[in-house]
Protein backbone atom coordinates (compact mmCIF):
# COMPACT_ATOMS: atom_id res chain seq x y z
CA UNK A 1 0.00 0.00 0.00
CA UNK A 2 1.30 3.43 -0.95
CA UNK A 3 1.88 6.15 1.59
CA UNK A 4 -0.68 8.98 1.66
CA UNK A 5 0.51 11.90 -0.45
CA UNK A 6 -0.03 15.34 1.04
CA UNK A 7 -1.42 17.88 -1.42
CA UNK A 8 -1.96 21.47 -0.32
CA UNK A 9 -5.48 22.75 -1.09
CA UNK A 10 -4.14 25.20 -3.70
CA UNK A 11 -1.70 22.76 -5.38
CA UNK A 12 -1.47 22.93 -9.15
CA UNK A 13 1.01 20.87 -11.20
CA UNK A 14 3.86 23.08 -12.41
CA UNK A 15 6.25 22.80 -15.36
CA UNK A 16 9.26 23.29 -13.05
CA UNK A 17 8.76 20.03 -11.14
CA UNK A 18 9.50 16.51 -12.39
CA UNK A 19 6.81 15.40 -14.86
CA UNK A 20 4.23 13.01 -13.38
CA UNK A 21 5.85 12.93 -9.96
CA UNK A 22 3.82 11.50 -7.05
CA UNK A 23 2.15 14.85 -6.28
CA UNK A 24 1.07 15.41 -9.89
CA UNK A 25 -0.27 11.87 -10.16
CA UNK A 26 -2.20 12.27 -6.91
CA UNK A 27 -3.58 15.64 -8.10
CA UNK A 28 -4.91 14.08 -11.32
CA UNK A 29 -6.14 10.94 -9.51
CA UNK A 30 -8.22 13.07 -7.13
CA UNK A 31 -9.46 15.27 -9.98
CA UNK A 32 -10.59 12.21 -11.96
CA UNK A 33 -12.29 10.59 -8.95
CA UNK A 34 -14.17 13.82 -8.11
CA UNK A 35 -15.32 14.13 -11.75
CA UNK A 36 -16.46 10.49 -11.82
CA UNK A 37 -18.39 10.88 -8.54
CA UNK A 38 -20.09 14.02 -9.88
CA UNK A 39 -21.18 12.17 -13.05
CA UNK A 40 -22.45 9.17 -11.07
CA UNK A 41 -24.45 11.43 -8.73
CA UNK A 42 -26.00 13.26 -11.70
CA UNK A 43 -26.90 9.90 -13.22
CA UNK A 44 -28.59 8.76 -10.00
CA UNK A 45 -30.56 12.02 -9.87
CA UNK A 46 -31.71 11.50 -13.47
CA UNK A 47 -32.88 7.96 -12.80
CA UNK A 48 -34.82 9.13 -9.73
CA UNK A 49 -36.32 12.00 -11.74
CA UNK A 50 -37.38 9.67 -14.53
CA UNK A 51 -39.05 7.31 -12.07
CA UNK A 52 -40.95 10.25 -10.55
CA UNK A 53 -42.01 11.64 -13.94
CA UNK A 54 -43.44 8.39 -15.31
CA UNK A 55 -47.06 9.34 -15.54
CA UNK A 56 -49.90 9.25 -18.00
CA UNK A 57 -50.09 12.59 -19.82
CA UNK A 58 -53.36 12.91 -21.76
CA UNK A 59 -52.30 15.85 -23.99
CA UNK A 60 -50.43 14.53 -27.05
CA UNK A 61 -48.22 17.63 -27.39
CA UNK A 62 -47.24 17.50 -23.70
CA UNK A 63 -46.54 13.78 -23.95
CA UNK A 64 -44.39 14.29 -27.06
CA UNK A 65 -42.49 17.07 -25.33
CA UNK A 66 -41.84 14.87 -22.30
CA UNK A 67 -40.68 11.98 -24.52
CA UNK A 68 -38.28 14.33 -26.35
CA UNK A 69 -36.90 15.58 -23.02
CA UNK A 70 -36.49 12.00 -21.84
CA UNK A 71 -34.68 10.93 -25.05
CA UNK A 72 -32.32 13.90 -24.75
CA UNK A 73 -31.66 13.07 -21.10
CA UNK A 74 -30.91 9.44 -21.97
CA UNK A 75 -28.46 10.50 -24.72
CA UNK A 76 -26.73 12.81 -22.25
CA UNK A 77 -26.50 9.99 -19.70
CA UNK A 78 -25.09 7.65 -22.37
CA UNK A 79 -22.35 10.20 -23.15
CA UNK A 80 -21.64 10.49 -19.44
CA UNK A 81 -21.47 6.71 -19.11
CA UNK A 82 -18.83 6.65 -21.85
CA UNK A 83 -17.02 9.47 -20.06
CA UNK A 84 -16.98 7.44 -16.82
CA UNK A 85 -15.31 4.55 -18.68
CA UNK A 86 -12.68 7.00 -20.04
CA UNK A 87 -12.12 8.27 -16.49
CA UNK A 88 -11.70 4.66 -15.29
CA UNK A 89 -9.16 4.09 -18.09
CA UNK A 90 -7.24 7.23 -17.04
CA UNK A 91 -7.21 6.01 -13.41
CA UNK A 92 -5.80 2.66 -14.63
CA UNK A 93 -3.09 4.53 -16.57
CA UNK A 94 -2.15 6.33 -13.33
CA UNK A 95 -1.85 2.95 -11.56
CA UNK A 96 0.17 1.52 -14.47
CA UNK A 97 2.54 4.51 -14.64
CA UNK A 98 1.42 5.43 -18.17
CA UNK A 99 -0.67 8.51 -17.31
CA UNK A 100 0.35 11.81 -18.87
CA UNK A 101 2.15 10.33 -21.85
CA UNK A 102 0.84 10.33 -25.42
CA UNK A 103 -0.34 6.88 -26.53
CA UNK A 104 0.87 7.67 -30.08
CA UNK A 105 4.23 9.42 -29.60
CA UNK A 106 5.11 8.55 -26.00
CA UNK A 107 5.82 12.24 -25.37
CA UNK A 108 4.55 14.01 -22.24
CA UNK A 109 1.09 15.59 -22.64
CA UNK A 110 1.18 19.22 -21.49
CA UNK A 111 0.04 19.86 -17.92
CA UNK A 112 -2.36 22.56 -19.19
CA UNK A 113 -4.02 20.04 -21.50
CA UNK A 114 -4.27 17.42 -18.77
CA UNK A 115 -5.67 19.96 -16.31
CA UNK A 116 -8.34 20.97 -18.84
CA UNK A 117 -9.01 17.41 -20.05
CA UNK A 118 -7.62 14.88 -17.54
CA UNK A 119 -8.75 11.95 -19.72
CA UNK A 120 -6.54 13.08 -22.64
CA UNK A 121 -4.50 10.23 -24.14
CA UNK A 122 -2.64 12.22 -26.81
CA UNK A 123 -0.62 15.40 -27.06
CA UNK A 124 -2.49 18.24 -28.74
CA UNK A 125 -0.41 17.79 -31.90
CA UNK A 126 -1.10 14.03 -32.08
CA UNK A 127 -4.82 14.64 -31.43
CA UNK A 128 -4.98 17.22 -34.25
CA UNK A 129 -3.20 14.83 -36.66
CA UNK A 130 -5.61 12.05 -35.63
CA UNK A 131 -8.65 14.29 -36.22
CA UNK A 132 -7.34 15.46 -39.61
CA UNK A 133 -6.80 11.84 -40.69
CA UNK A 134 -10.28 10.92 -39.45
CA UNK A 135 -11.81 13.83 -41.40
CA UNK A 136 -9.97 12.84 -44.59
CA UNK A 137 -11.16 9.22 -44.31
CA UNK A 138 -14.70 10.31 -43.49
CA UNK A 139 -14.83 12.37 -46.70
CA UNK A 140 -13.89 9.34 -48.85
Amino acid sequence: MKAEIFLPEDYRPAEDEPFMNDRQLEYFRRKLIAWKNELLNESRDTIEGMKDSTRNIPDIADRASEETDRALELRTRDRQRKLVSKIDAALRRIEDGEYGYCEITGEPISLKRLDARPIATMTLEAQERHERREKVHRDD
